[in-house]
């Protein structure tokens, strides 16, 4: 069969406002695929667009292995296109692999979670009414705890022991410790398809593709026979629309070119007739040759046997109508029609309702013909929940330094100074090699009138052999003439130090350019550990690897948002395949073999809607800031050891963080509560022992008082009775003397009456006297007689006169 030519011809994408029914036809997947063709296979002279990308890319992987091609190199090193005088080893320094292995295992060692939030309404009342409940508790905790203590009833919601406090607390409580079991059956899943799919290997797989070749790729797909499947896209051989954004996720068609056996064709459409097949493969063979197709193996069966074929998928929309009809109720009732229907204008019953949604066509293409193996509506299309509308394409990828379609990465930016590299190695090499070691020069004059003394003969060969063995030399200053003798130290050494400069200098130079990868990459030498300085401190290459860290960011960020949106993929998956599949019940004991208590979760996940992030754990300097901020705290004793473990154990850096705060303010309020607690036992206990000492004195003083108390009674009724006595005696003294008194009484009015009645009886008798004597006297008068004396004798006692007292 004559071999036909390729046809890549001019082709444009078909209409966007064909309808559905002209969408779905061969005719315009073969017009989707000839535009692709001609997109990327154009011929612009020797340039096309899809092998000049697979060409770059390949180099660049070369580079990233050490394996680069070494003609330029021998190019430069040529004398004249003649290499014979050169004895080199060509191959590269493994410069940029080690560069490379850095960023990729530094990578590798960051773990990460995919974590999964319920986001759908029931979810949120659970989680609204989980949360009020623990208001209330924290509202009514003094009351439920004095209902439990006195009543042993248990009405917490909660345990009491880990309630918070504050709202902030609350909230912490709520992203640490809530975990609905919906959400735990999700993150399981997600698990468990990660781990069938080897996804921590492909993953690293990715993370070297976007630092080689700067563009990452993967793929997921749905079938009933292998499950929910992840794979690795070369990006070499992988197809998309122009897209200027970093993550592509406005391409609106995607495709990989493959070299399948001639037998596989079959398997993809069975209505292929021999003469198809010879078709293709005449053609497949003539594209090989006129692309000049890199090709793994020069088997030239291998390659007669193979066939290139496209595989895209192709976005568009797909417009569904609906038949409204009024019913006289008053209510309506949709039926599905097709784009034909059209209501007549006059009526008023019907009215025709459109709804327009994302769709994705597979198609399957011979390169260079115009025979299409496939074209059909995608099955198995994953649709966000609260976007019917729009559809995820099954392509992830991330090329985080893109810029109007040119990609750029690590290893590009390392080529230019790898290849002065590898020149300045070539030049030490050949330096090395026309570097001679330092001779002798022997002067024989020197040594032939030498005489030893001994008899012994001094030549040639004892002097060089004494001066190997000792490093000393005998010569004789004068000749036997006695003579100056010129050569009286007759060896000396020669030094061949001519290359030792230029050595030098190309050392200083492959150090250069060695610096100059170090700051086009940013990894630095705290970060790769090939020179730590011995005087530096630990913090000072820490942040300098930390700096370092930052230079490959945008790498660990491009495999995170890959992990992340094939996390969300596999979550819608699960929902389609629990809510559609017929294999439902097999997926779902296959995701709950390990936890039997969460299946009937797992088979209400289509109910659920989730939204996924991924949690990284904190990398070294990350782990070693909250370390050293867990060992101050464990310092001072503001958090106990439990509280520590539980600290690390948490990945996420700001809840960390935050449950540090948290426990240590628990911590400082145990303290002091236990503080306050010593206090109030310790004051207990110094007012129970003064109140035992004010009681025993108390006790004391109540005895002297009793004590008292009773002697003074004593006294008292001493006192009593002696006043009684007193009185008795007083009343019977008073009595007597009253009687005396009175006796007294009696003797002086008797005494004074007497006196009276003597007093008045004088008084008679010397008014008698008187009367006497006055009559006396007038009788005298009258009579004239001399003094009468009046004296009496009455004076005297008992016969003599009181004038004998003298």
């Amino acid at each position: 069969m004559d071999k036909k030519s390729p046809l890549v011809t001019f082709s444009t994408f078909p209409s966007y406002t064909a309808t559905d029914a002209e969408k779905a036809t061969e005719a315009f997947g073969l017009k989707v695929g000839q535009a692709i063709q001609y997109e990327w296979f154009n011929r612009e002279g020797s340039n096309c667009r899809y092998y000049d990308q697979q060409s770059s890319f390949h180099n660049l992987r070369l580079y990233a292995r050490g394996e680069q091609s070494v003609y330029r190199y021998k190019k430069g090193m040529e004398i004249n296109g003649d290499l014979s005088q050169l004895n080199l080893n060509w191959q590269p320094p493994a410069v940029v692999p080690k560069f490379v292995d850095i960023v990729v295992n530094g990578m590798s060692s960051r773990m990460f979670t995919a974590k999964a939030f319920a986001e759908d309404a029931m979810a949120a009342d659970k989680r609204n009414s989980y949360q009020e409940a623990i208001e209330k508790d924290m509202i009514s905790k003094n009351l439920l705890t004095q209902a439990k203590n006195e009543l042993g009833v248990d009405a917490f919601n909660v345990d009491p022991d880990t309630l918070p406090e504050n709202d902030q607390e609350l909230e912490l409580h709520m992203q640490m410790e809530y975990k609905p079991s919906i959400e735990i059956a999700e993150e399981l899943a997600i698990s468990t398809v990660f781990d069938m799919n080897d996804f921590h290997e492909k993953k690293d797989i990715y993370n070297y593709d976007v630092t080689t070749i700067g563009i990452g790729i993967m793929k997921h797909t749905y079938s009933y026979n292998e499950g929910i499947k992840l794979e690795n896209v070369d990006p070499a051989e992988t197809i998309y629309s122009y897209s200027e954004k970093s993550d592509l996720s406005d391409c609106f068609y995607w495709g990989e070119v493959k070299q399948i056996p001639v037998t596989e064709l079959k398997k993809i459409n069975p209505n292929l007739t021999s003469a198809d097949i010879e078709e293709i493969q005449s053609l497949s063979t003539t594209w090989g040759n006129e692309y000049s197709t890199y090709r793994p193996t020069d088997d030239t069966l291998f390659n007669a046997s193979v066939v290139n074929v496209l595989y895209f998928n192709y976005k568009t929309d797909k417009n569904f109508i609906y038949k409204k009809k009024k019913l006289e109720n008053g209510s309506s009732r949709i039926i599905r029609r097709d784009e034909s229907f059209s209501p007549e204008e006059d009526s008023e019953l019907f009215e025709r309702l459109e709804k327009r949604i994302d769709v994705w066509y597979d198609g399957v293409m011979v390169l260079g013909s115009n025979k299409m193996l496939k074209w059909e509506l995608m099955r198995n299309m994953v649709r966000p929940e609260a976007e019917f509308q729009r559809t995820i394409p099954n392509y992830v990828a991330t090329a985080p330094r893109m810029y109007k379609g040119n990609i750029d990465s690590t290893v590009k930016r390392m080529i230019k100074y790898a290849d002065l590299i590898a020149m300045t190695d070539l030049k030490i090499q050949q330096i090395q090699q026309k570097m001679v070691p330092d001779g002798i020069f022997l002067d024989l004059d020197g040594v032939n009138e030498v005489d030893l003394g001994n008899g012994g003969t001094y030549d040639a060969q004892a002097a060089i052999d004494m001066y190997f063995a000792t490093g000393s030399v005998v010569g004789r200053s004068y000749t036997g003439e006695g003579e100056f003798n010129n050569a009286r130290v007759p060896i000396q050494e020669l030094n061949n130090n001519s290359g030792q400069s230029k050595l030098i200098a190309l050392t200083r130079q492959y150090d250069h350019w060695l610096n100059m990868l170090r700051d086009v990459t940013g990894i630095n030498e705290s970060r790769d550990a090939s020179t730590p300085d011995a005087n530096a401190l630990v913090g000072v290459q820490k942040l300098a690897a930390l700096n370092s860290n930052t230079a490959t960011k945008h790498i660990l960020d491009s495999g995170l948002y890959m992990t992340q949106k094939i996390a969300t993929a596999i979550s819608l998956r699960v929902s389609d395949i629990l809510e559609y599949s017929e294999d439902r019940e097999e997926f779902a004991n296959q995701i709950g073999k390990y936890n039997v208590s969460i299946l009937e979760d797992i088979k209400n996940l289509y109910l659920s809607s989730f939204g996924i992030f991924i949690e990284v754990s904190p990398d070294e300097e990350e782990k070693q800031l909250i370390e050293q901020n867990i060992q101050q705290a464990l310092s001072k004793n503001a958090i106990d050891l439990e509280d520590a473990i539980d600290i690390r154990n948490c990945k996420n850096i700001k809840m960390g963080n935050e449950l540090l705060k948290l426990k240590r303010r628990k911590k400082q309020e145990s303290d002091q509560k236990a503080k306050m607690a010593e206090i109030q036992a310790q004051s207990d206990s110094n007012m129970k022992a003064q109140q035992m000492a004010a009681q025993s004195k108390m006790q004391q003083e109540q005895a002297a008082i009793q004590g008292k108390m009773a002697l003074v009674n004593a006294q008292s009724e001493a006192d009593i009775k002696k006043l009684n006595f007193e009185v008795e005696a007083k009343k019977t003294l008073m009595e007597l003397e009253f009687n005396y008194n009175m006796q007294i009484k009696d003797i002086e009015v008797e005494s004074a009456t007497k006196r009276e009645t003597e007093k008045e009886d004088r008084k008679d008798q010397r008014i008698d006297k008187q009367s006497t004597q006055q009559s006396t006297m007038i009788q005298q008068r009258k009579d004239n007689t001399p003094p009468v004396n009046f004296e009496s004798n009455e004076d005297t006692l008992d016969g003599f006169g009181l004038e004998s007292f003298g």
